[in-house]
C-alpha cells in the first residue's frame, strides 16, 4: 500500500506564492513518476504539471507554466509544487500523484496512487 500526503495549502491573495508538498510513504517503490492534478468546484480534474523520478524531465499545462514549478526530493519521498504569481483561477483542490510506470503522463489515468487533496484558495 503507498500512501500519499499533501500539504502546503490553503488561502493566498492574487499574486501570492504557496508551496505544496507530497509526501508518499508506504510500499517501496523502485522509481515513479509524479504528477499534480487540481480540480475547481464544478469542473473536471485537470492535469497542472508531472516530472520523471530522475526530475529530467517536466511537463506543465499551458495555464501554469512559468509560474509553477515542480520539483522532487528522492531521499525524502517528497514532490513539491512551487507556485507563484497566484490567480483567482488557481483556486482548486490539489491532488499529487504517483505513477509506477514512470512517465510523468499528462494522463491522470495513468496515475497508480492518488493522495486525498488540499485546498488552495486565490483571493482577488
Amino acid at each position: 500500500q503507498v500512501q500519499l500526503v499533501e500539504s502546503g495549502g490553503g488561502l493566498v491573495q492574487a499574486g501570492g506564492s504557496l508551496r505544496l508538498s507530497c509526501a508518499v510513504s508506504g510500499r517501496t517503490l523502485r522509481t515513479y513518476a509524479s504528477g499534480w492534478f487540481r480540480q475547481a468546484p464544478g469542473k473536471g480534474r485537470e492535469f497542472v504539471s508531472a516530472i520523471t523520478w530522475s526530475g529530467d524531465i517536466t511537463k506543465y499545462a499551458d495555464s501554469v507554466k512559468g509560474r509553477f514549478t515542480i520539483s522532487s526530493d528522492n531521499a525524502k519521498n517528497t514532490v513539491y509544487l512551487q507556485m507563484s504569481s497566484l490567480a483567482p483561477e488557481d483556486t482548486a483542490v490539489y491532488y499529487c500523484a504517483v505513477e509506477t510506470g514512470g512517465w510523468a503522463a499528462r494522463d491522470m489515468t495513468f496515475y497508480d496512487y492518488w493522495g486525498q487533496g488540499t485546498q488552495v484558495t486565490v483571493s482577488s
